[in-house]
């Protein structure tokens, strides 16, 4: 809440993704992969990038039977989100990290990424 009283929603920090001078929110980015029928789970970090500061990228897990490419899936986030927010890279695993309440850890996909 600022002092006027307004109050402004916000990401958690290490969720938004500093690249190019601009901030975007991984979740909306991850909302945009989602909606393709073969993708399973989502998660979007930032990774270290001499360009970009931060490069927006995507870690999928496929649906079973399923099939996309990395060409494939930023073709149809395009169609809902700005060129800037768009992933420049996609990583194809079997699972994402999580703990044992379920709960994914983007800070060990970052970790394993980053180097």
């Amino acid at each position: 809440m600022d002092e006027a009283g307004y109050i402004t929603v916000v990401d958690r920090m290490k969720d938004v993704i500093k690249t190019g001078g601009t901030i975007v929110a991984s979740r909306e980015v991850e909302e945009a992969l989602f909606t393709h029928p073969a993708v399973s789970e989502v998660a979007v970090i930032g990774l270290p990038d001499p360009k970009w500061i931060e490069a927006v990228t995507a870690v999928v897990v496929l649906r079973p039977d399923h099939a996309a490419d990395e060409a494939t899936l930023i073709a149809h986030a395009r169609g809902q989100l700005a060129p800037f927010k768009l992933p420049k890279r996609i990583i194809f695993r079997t699972d994402l990290p999580r703990n044992t309440a379920g709960k994914l850890l983007k800070r060990e996909l970052r970790s394993e990424y980053a180097g």
